[in-house]
């Protein structure tokens, strides 16, 4: 397990992954606020890019806000803007989606200019759909088995959660659907890289100067290998130290969580944290 790395003295850039890694439901980790405070007095920048497609940019703020955190939409990168870039850019002619999303992610689609429902949609689109259900499914189910584009915004098979339960995700119904009609979908979001080159493009920053911090191998910790970015895993959400240490790929770093990656950081840079 590395440390310090020379990675760390040319970072300007940090993503970070919500759920698991800054907050997992409703608790914020004690470390979140003062690691964001160390970032701001270094000058290095951070976003917020998740897979979890329930909620859209506006309500990401609002519960950021919740947690005493200040951001504004442009911190925000959801699955759901690669959606309909990929609507946009693979199947221009669409105009009318199914989606199996909240109301949330309905809204944010219909916002970007297609006709949302169920009456002749020309695409499917599914996402974490926490308002699931049986009606809707079926009618999904119906469509993808007519040859319509299939699409999944991300392939998460559960949410993280405090609560005593298991949160079914999109790559969980994804598989529900493909058992029914026989397709796979094309999955967007974490651990596709684009989400994250297209963000540094839109930064203006090379991969190598940006760390992406998350709880999970498959999606997180995968996407930053893909896009040559520094790979930081904590240990606050889905990942144990035993499932890190004997992945194929481990992270570039592994630590407990974003407290122990300040401290790291800090060193690095000579300044004080935690004190």
């Amino acid at each position: 397990m590395k440390t310090q790395t020379p990675e760390l003295t040319r970072l300007r850039h940090i993503v970070l992954d919500l759920d698991g890694t800054i907050y997992k439901g409703g608790h914020l980790f004690d470390c979140t606020i003062p690691f964001l405070d160390l970032l701001a007095s270094l000058h290095i920048g951070h976003t917020f890019l998740t897979n979890n497609t329930s909620l859209a940019k506006a309500d990401y703020v609002r519960k950021l806000s919740d947690f005493g955190i200040p951001a504004d939409e442009s911190r925000i990168y959801t699955p759901a803007d690669s959606a309909i870039a990929y609507v946009r850019e693979r199947h221009p002619e669409v105009a009318r989606l199914g989606v199996l999303g909240t109301p949330s992610l309905c809204r944010q689609i219909s916002e970007a200019g297609f006709h949302v429902g169920w009456d002749g949609p020309e695409a499917v689109i599914v996402g974490f759909d926490t308002t699931l259900d049986y009606f809707r499914l079926c009618r999904a189910a119906y469509f993808i088995g007519l040859g319509l584009p299939f699409i999944a915004t991300h392939p998460d098979l559960v949410c993280p959660t405090d609560e005593p339960t298991v949160l079914v995700d999109c790559g969980a119904i994804c598989a529900c659907l493909t058992a029914a009609t026989g397709r796979r979908p094309v999955v967007l979001g974490k651990p596709d890289p684009a989400i994250l080159r297209s963000l540094c493009d839109r930064l203006k920053i090379a991969p190598a100067h940006v760390a992406m911090i998350g709880d999970r191998l498959y999606t997180d910790m995968a996407m930053a290998h893909a896009a040559d970015a520094l790979s930081v895993l904590v240990l606050t959400g889905e990942t144990t130290l035993e499932q890190a240490r004997s992945a194929p790929q481990p992270p570039d770093l592994i630590v407990t969580d974003l407290g122990a990656f300040g401290a790291l950081l800090s060193g690095a840079r000579g300044a004080e944290f935690g004190r």
